[in-house]
């Protein structure tokens, strides 16, 4: 067995994983990163490795400890991906973005490949079907976009994707015309994600006629029922991507 660590700018993210077989996920914050992990290890007594991939601020110390219980694997880098990196800065490029890639490679083989990742940024990763790593684009997500009208102006209210979910709970539409400040903020940040998106899809099918779309992250949920394209929406992709990349680097290394 494996346990998955995906750590990310708000949360730590969790999955133990019985070769391919997602068993059990969960996320919490980074003070509870002791307990959370000694719980699951005391769980499941069969986890051999722990491979992680950080973009947040946890030093890899904190795990070190428990190197008695398990191997401990971290994704950086320099490890042994399945596709070719032709980013212009490739030490810049985020860990998490290289991960999402690569297991879009080894899960849709020989396609093209979108990868949106839709948490506290909006990042857009494209592979080519030669497993080429282009690039793509990077964008503040719901919540920044939210905390960016309030704290940048002297009156907007704090929105979040939780109270719009509750005024909206009996639609999925986000209306378009807000008749009051609430409202307004509403349909201009949800609206805005989603034309945003759609956006980018249109313009990479005008170069890409054919490729298969990833959308993930933490607001996978809420814009899958909002995007008119057909996705392939899996809010663990990255998680099971860290899996497969650990598998990858084990046969490959």
């Amino acid at each position: 067995m494996l346990i998955a660590v995906d750590i990310g700018n708000t949360k730590i993210k969790v999955a133990v994983f019985e070769d391919t077989n997602l068993i059990e996920r969960f996320d919490f914050y980074s003070f509870e990163l002791h307990k959370k992990m000694e719980y699951t290890l005391n769980k499941y007594k069969n986890i051999s490795d722990l491979v992680a991939a950080s973009v947040g601020n946890i030093p890899k110390e904190s795990f070190l400890e428990f190197e008695n219980q398990v191997k401990i694997h971290f994704i950086s880098t320099n490890s042994n991906f399945p596709f070719k990196n032709n980013y212009l800065t490739p030490n810049t490029l985020g860990i998490d973005r290289m991960v999402l890639a690569s297991g879009a490679v080894l899960k849709y083989p020989k396609q093209n490949r979108l990868v949106i990742d839709a948490g506290t940024c909006i990042t857009y990763d494209f592979i080519d079907e030669n497993d080429n790593y282009l690039g793509g684009a990077i964008s503040p997500g719901i919540r920044l976009r939210f905390e960016s009208l309030h704290n940048h102006t002297a009156k907007l209210p704090l929105l979040t994707l939780e109270s719009i979910k509750e005024q909206n709970s009996e639609s999925d539409a986000t209306p378009l015309i807000g008749n009051s400040t609430l409202d307004a903020i509403n349909s201009g940040v949800i609206n805005g994600v989603i034309n945003e998106i759609e956006g980018f899809i249109s313009q990479y099918e005008a170069v890409y006629p054919k490729f298969i779309i990833i959308l993930t992250g933490g607001d996978t949920e809420f814009l899958a029922k909002r995007l008119k394209n057909t996705i392939f929406a899996n809010s663990n992709f990255l998680l099971e991507s860290l899996n497969q990349t650990f598998q990858h680097k084990i046969k490959n290394d």
